[in-house]
Order: structure tokens, then sequence, then C-alpha cells
């Protein structure tokens, strides 16, 4: 491909924001909306306003890329109308020998780097600054490739993702279905403490690993509360293990405990699938025989969570304690029906799995597409191609999943 090293400034205009006095704001939608900043970034296009201005100050265009230049400086985003910028944004209108889009692409990929151009430390970026950003540019006709080979990579990763959220929402819907709301108890199901259905002890660590690090670096997985909270249904990587002397001072769980957060985070639950350790901030509930199934536990805790973490006494941080859990009513419906829900729960999880594996191959490829078009390196056939694979396959996953 044949790539040209241009600077910003040669290819687009600048406007960097000037924030106009503020006897001028309102929230009438008086005069043009006005945007400040970050914080008045969407996703890929800028939010409705808080804030209009009659007085004109700094204008951005429709389709004039917004870069914030204050902390965090870097992100970019679309104007989706004529509006006024504040200081902490510049508006970089393309100039006719470079596509938008693609601009809008490569500035998003080189946000680190765009971070870094003042060095560790920094707040922000100045105009001379933005116009002297290099930008990669191949001809045009290319550039317009580039932009809609990666749009449309952006798009099955978006797409992705919105299958993996409703396959969250079935469970949710299904469990609703099946057992009605569990705080309310629709359906009359007799009601008992969570320490009849099973056990709950307390994680231990009887020294913090921060303060001893020769308790880490064994054989021994160590689950920390963080990993709980954002391990979705089930638990299947680890950051951390406790060495000999680690695991002596603290006690192992089985796969298939479920892990509750009682600190920071409260009442996030995860299932083991691993043989753990854990510290104090974690409990751990294992069944009873014949009494409940772990899965329902689990999806019972997605109702009762907010009311738990409401509830829950804060000192330096909220946390709740083991009596709160043991004696927490919750509805006991019957075992034949929660084990039926966990059978679907399991085929919605591998189904998920999938998913997310589809999702990290699509990220991996945008990556790669991206560095190699930005580089000049990008066989753009051959990239259609890919995405035209990579579809197919996401089809054939939504097939599994309509199944």
């Amino acid at each position: 491909m044949n790539l040209k090293i241009k600077r910003l400034g040669e290819l687009c205009k600048v406007i960097a924001g000037q924030s106009p006095e503020g006897q001028f704001y309102n929230n009438n939608r008086e005069g043009l909306p006005f945007y400040q900043g970050k914080k008045d970034f969407t996703e890929k296009y800028i939010g409705a306003p808080a804030t209009w201005t009659t007085s004109v100050t700094k204008i951005a265009q429709e389709n004039d890329i917004l870069m914030s230049i204050r902390a965090p400086v870097g992100p970019v985003n679309f104007s989706t109308q004529e509006c006024c910028i504040g200081r902490g944004l510049a508006a970089i209108r393309s100039g006719e020998k470079i596509d938008c889009n693609y601009l809008y692409l490569y500035l998003s990929s080189m946000q680190e780097r765009i971070c870094g151009t003042k060095g560790s430390v920094f707040s922000s970026i100045n105009k001379s600054e933005i116009e002297n950003l290099p930008i990669p540019l191949p001809p045009l006709d290319d550039q317009i490739r580039i932009a809609a080979i990666l749009t449309r990579a952006e798009k099955l990763i978006a797409r992705r993702k919105a299958s993996i959220k409703a396959l969250d929402e079935l469970l949710k819907s299904t469990f609703l279905e099946m057992f009605g709301d569990p705080v309310r108890n629709e359906k009359g199901w007799e009601r008992v403490p969570l320490s009849k259905l099973g056990s709950l002890d307390r994680g231990v660590s009887k020294h913090r690993p921060r303060n001893a690090p020769q308790l880490l670096g064994g054989k021994y997985p160590l689950i920390q509360t963080g990993e709980v909270s954002n391990s979705g249904t089930y638990i299947t990587e680890y950051s951390q293990t406790y060495s000999e002397l680690g695991f002596k001072q603290s006690k192992m769980w089985k796969a298939g405990t479920l892990c509750i957060t009682i600190a920071a985070n409260i009442a996030k639950t995860g299932i083991l699938t691993f043989d753990a350790c854990f510290p104090d901030s974690v409990v751990g509930f294992t069944t009873y025989n014949n009494e409940t199934n772990i899965l329902y536990i689990h999806h019972l805790f997605g109702f009762f969570q907010m009311i738990l973490e409401k509830n829950a006494p804060q000192a330096a941080q909220k946390n709740i304690n083991l009596d709160i859990l043991r004696n927490l009513q919750v509805p006991k419906p019957p075992l034949p029906l929660q084990n039926q829900f966990a059978a679907i729960v399991e085929k919605v999880e591998s189904l998920k799995a999938k998913s997310t594996e589809s999702l990290a191959e699509l990220e991996n490829l945008y990556g790669s597409l991206s560095q190699r078009a930005f580089k000049g390196e990008l066989d753009l056939s051959r990239a259609e191609q890919e995405l035209k694979r990579s579809h197919a396959a996401i089809k054939h996953v939504a097939g599994s999943c309509r199944r």
C-alpha cells in the first residue's frame, strides 16, 4: 500500500475550544449545544448536552471530530450537529485529502500514544501539538476501504457483545418466569434462612499478603473479591497464588463452592471451577444435599445484591457480616424446579463461552487489522475475506443460540 506520513495540520483544520462566559449558559435549548470534554461523550457520537449557550465562541460543525484535550487527553468522538466547544475539547475538520472516518479510527487507535506526547506527566495537549501529530496517509480510495473494513469489524464486535448481553437477559427472564421475583416472593414459596440450605463460612487469611510477600508465588490459587465480582457465573481464572507458607495460614475451598463477597463489592457471587483459597472478605457457600442447587442460589443473589449492599454498614468501606447472610430469608422452590433451571443455565453458559471466545477473536482481529492498516501493511482484499469468515462464524454461533 502506498503510504505517506503527513502532519495533521496539513490535512485538517484544528479549532481549539473556548468556554463562553457563564451568564450565557442555559438549559432551555436556546442558542447552540455546549460541550466541555470527555464527560459529554457517549460511544462513537457525542451525547445530548446538559447545557446550551447563546454566546458564539468556538464552533464545531456536524461531522467534525472532537478530541478531549484536557485530562483525559486523546479520546475522540464525532459531532452530530453544530455546537459550541469549551476548553476541554478541540474540533478537527477533515480536508479533501483525508476521509473523516479513516482519521477518526486512526486517532482512536492512537489514544495512548497521543496521551504520551508530553511525557509521563501531562494534563493537556494544545492546538499546535494536535496539528503536529503524524498521520499515515494512503490514497483516498484506500482510506475509505480501510474505514469500511474497520467499521464493519466494530459492528461485528458490537453484535457479539449484544448477543452475550441477550443471553444474560434470557437467564434473568427465565428465572423470573420459573420462580417469580424472589424479593417479593411472588409465587409464595416457603421462605427459609440461607443457612438451612447450605453452610456459610468466611475465607481464611491470617496475614495480609500485601504485607507479607513471602505468602505468595506458589501453586495454590488465591481468589480476591475483584475476581468474584467480575466473574459472571463461573470463576475460571486467578491472578495470584499462595506459597506453602501462605497456604498454611489459609484454607482451601473445593470447586463448586459459591463465593460471596462481603466487603467493598457487597454480595457479588461466582462459582469456583477449581479448588482455591480466598480471604475473609469472601464467604464460601456449599449446599446441603437435596436442599438446593448452587446455580439457583447464584442467580438468587442477583436480586438480593442491591438490597444487601444498600443496607450494609459502612466504616472505612461497606461490609456485611456472616450472620446477615446466614439469616437471609430466601424462597425455597422445589428442588426439581431448581434443577430444571440449572440445566438451562448450563446450556446458556456453554453458548456464552463460545460467544465470549468469538468476541476475543474478533477483538484480536480488529487490533491486527488496525495495526496493519495504519502501517501500510494491510492487504485490503484479504482483510475483507477475513471479515466475511468472521461474520459467517458469528452467524453459526447465533444459530446455536436460537436453538
